[in-house]
């Protein structure tokens, strides 16, 4: 089958960019990708790409060059799922806040209403693809649903999971470390694996492109994630015990790094872990398992999640006991609301739980970050439900200078790892301070002698 026309359901962290370096990569394929978020496709189409919803060192270039010519941005979703071979579902699955499964299992809603739509529209033989990160037999309950449209339209469905790490997503892309299709061993599940290797294979190598039976497919996303959120937390539970022994959680991490079975990557003591995946995939795998009723199992999983939460909650507690076991009506400046730099991504980011901890405690928030919006941390406090609308507002204030955000506060704490944080004025920030002029570094990314040079009171993790 030769393809020629793409779409994808989803214009998100994850459907935009793919599609965009597609349609970059194959320009040969129309690749259209919708969504119903009508702002969010008119920012996609925003004349100056600057101003596009997804920002990605290196996106609004491939944007750039591939809109107009083989890549739209559209709100017709019927159109789009009528004209494509293959359809890409990349819509939102977040954890279930309701019913069975509540606060553990993916809440595939959204999955199911793409699958009908495409059910309801199709008329020619589809391949349809999930791209959306999805627990284990979801493609069985997608096939159900569209085998049974009455209407004899053949469906194959394929897993093909992105291994995106944000910030980094264009490079990733380019020069992916694999990329994994799984669809069904018979005759014509084969060929629709086929048909998507021969779009990747425009600028994948054939040996990086690994083909398995969908179910594999499915379970290797969740696990890649969890093994990485796992090492994060391992280290995380190290950076605790070097505090009460004296040891120095970066030491220990190079020691361990330098060991070739283990490698140095995600070994980075911080405030925790957040974004989109991390967790949810947990605590879908979590869930999975107690469904299986592999307890242990579940238990042993669940464990990295506890751990991270640990993390986040005992750095607000540092910043409490440190400022005399009160923060009530002190200015504390967050450096960083986004959950990793080079993303306005927030979503699971440290910096909610750190900011809603303190705001209990009657502190006053405010925040610079280069690429979030007052907006967007207002709503990520809202999302808690701890408090009013009337409250977060009044307990978070942000700021475009940064200089600005740190005049008068009684400390600093730096929840994202912007390189420009490393650049600043120190001096000047600490002149403009109350008195003692606390630190709390909660990426380890600042010179914290040279900080204690200039006066400030320094708190990193895990020293």
């Amino acid at each position: 089958m030769k393809i020629t026309k793409i779409c994808c359901i989803g214009a998100g962290y994850v459907g935009g960019p793919t599609m965009a370096i597609i349609a970059q990569k194959c320009p040969h394929i129309q690749v259209t990708v919708v969504d119903l978020n009508a702002d969010r496709i008119a920012a996609w189409n925003d004349a100056d790409v600057r101003n596009i919803p997804i920002y990605e060192p290196g996106l609004s270039e491939v944007v750039a060059e591939a809109r107009g010519r083989n890549l739209f941005f559209s709100t017709e979703v019927d159109k789009a799922i009528d004209e494509a071979q293959i359809i890409f579902i990349s819509v939102n699955t977040p954890t279930k806040t309701y019913g069975k499964g509540k606060g553990m299992a993916a809440d595939l809603k959204y999955i199911e209403l793409c699958a009908r739509q495409i059910a309801k529209i199709a008329k020619d033989n589809k391949i349809v693809v999930e791209k959306s990160t999805l627990p284990v037999r979801t493609a069985e309950a997608i096939k159900s649903i569209l085998d049974n449209t009455g209407n004899g339209v053949q469906f194959q469905i394929l897993s093909n999971p992105e291994f995106l790490a944000e910030g980094t997503a264009v490079d990733d892309l380019l020069q992916p470390d694999r990329i994994l299709i799984g669809g069904d061993e018979t005759a014509e599940g084969q060929k629709a694996i086929q048909a998507l290797v021969a779009v990747y294979s425009n600028w994948v190598a054939p040996e990086k492109i690994l083909t398995t039976n969908v179910w594999s497919s499915e379970l290797s996303k969740l696990t890649a994630n969890a093994f990485l959120a796992q090492r994060i937390s391992s280290i995380n539970a190290l950076s605790e015990l070097c505090e009460k022994t004296g040891a120095n959680i970066n030491e220990v991490a190079k020691a361990i790094g330098m060991d070739s079975r283990i490698g140095p990557k995600f070994l980075k003591a911080s405030v925790g872990f957040g974004g989109s995946c991390f967790q949810k995939d947990i605590l879908n795998l979590v869930y999975i398992a107690k469904s299986y009723g592999l307890n242990e199992v579940a238990d042993y999983w669940e464990q990295v999640i506890i751990m991270n939460d640990h993390q986040k909650k005992r750095f607000a507690n540092k910043i409490v006991q440190t400022l005399y076991n009160t923060v009530a009506d002190k200015k504390i400046t967050f450096l960083g609301w986004a959950f990793k730099k080079d993303t306005n991504d927030t979503r699971e980011s440290a910096a909610i739980y750190v900011a809603n901890d303190l705001i209990n405690e009657q502190a006053k928030i405010a925040v610079y970050d280069p690429k979030v919006s007052h907006k967007k941390m207002v709503s990520d406090l809202d999302y808690l439900e701890t408090r009013s609308l009337e409250k977060n507002l009044e307990g978070v204030v942000s700021f475009d200078d940064p200089y600005e955000a740190c005049q008068n506060a009684h400390a600093i704490a730096v929840l994202t790892e912007w390189d420009e944080f490393t650049h600043y004025d120190w001096q000047k920030i600490y002149d403009g301070m109350q008195k003692p002029a606390f630190v709390f570094d909660g990426r380890n990314i600042l010179n914290g002698e040279e900080l204690q040079e200039i006066g400030f009171v320094y708190h990193g993790i895990g020293a």
